[in-house]
């Protein structure tokens, strides 16, 4: 018969083989490839980052009671691979993110469809970065100018545009591989550049092209 800590261990094994099976990981991976490659910023993946959270806390309970449980230290070795890989593409997806956010937090905090793709964390940083970077740049540059060009926004009072504000760059090419066979896909307004998607296949297009097609599913970047 059994010990209770015996079946305890059984059940956490059970949970984390069960949880482990799941497509979360591939999933978080491919978030991550697609969140690098591409110039501007993604919807955040705010479900799949809450069941990726919650396998990472099963695993180090896992590996936890492994450890005191005097588990074959191989075991635990693998495990704890699993979750280092997790904890790995958690991180640096976020990480990602934090940095497009740094890079054009202008530009996201006044386009309505990029500041929608952020967290509610995300948000509140990229508000208070720009309110910092304001603060700063005004009390140690912009304050100093001559009138016309103490704006954060234009060069000068004269430009049409805001040319102060970076932006991605969404003529980029990139890589990238389309989960199922779309058929024929116009690249470009005019109709002149058509190309056939077929499953599994490699690509070089440019990223603004096929924007859509990530923002649906259909394809990935690599």
């Amino acid at each position: 018969m059994a010990s209770g800590s015996e079946q305890g261990l059984d059940t956490a094994t059970e949970d984390y083989d069960s949880l482990i099976a799941t497509t979360d990981v591939e999933l978080l991976k491919q978030a991550w490839r697609n969140e690098k490659a591409a110039p501007e910023i993604l919807q955040f993946q705010a479900s799949l980052i809450q069941r990726s959270r919650e396998q990472i806390q099963l695993m180090e309970d896992t590996v936890e009671e492994f450890t005191e449980n005097g588990t074959d230290p191989l075991t635990v070795s693998l495990y704890q691979m699993d979750l280092d890989r997790t904890q790995f593409l958690l991180r640096s997806y976020l990480r990602i993110r934090l940095q497009k956010i740094e890079k054009y937090m202008i530009h996201i905090s006044r386009t309505n469809e990029l500041w929608n793709r952020l967290s509610e964390q995300e948000q509140r940083f990229a508000k208070r970065c720009t309110d910092d970077m304001e603060k700063h740049l005004k009390q140690s540059v912009l304050s100093r100018l001559p009138y016309g060009y103490q704006s954060i926004l234009k060069q000068s009072i004269s430009s049409e545009e805001d040319d102060m504000v970076p932006e991605p760059q969404l003529d980029t090419f990139v890589f990238c591989k389309s989960k199922g066979s779309v058929g024929a896909f116009q690249l470009d307004d005019s109709g002149d550049e058509i190309v056939d998607l077929v499953g599994d296949d490699l690509y070089v297009l440019r990223y603004k092209s096929i924007k859509a097609l990530v923002e649906r599913g259909q394809i990935d970047l690599v």
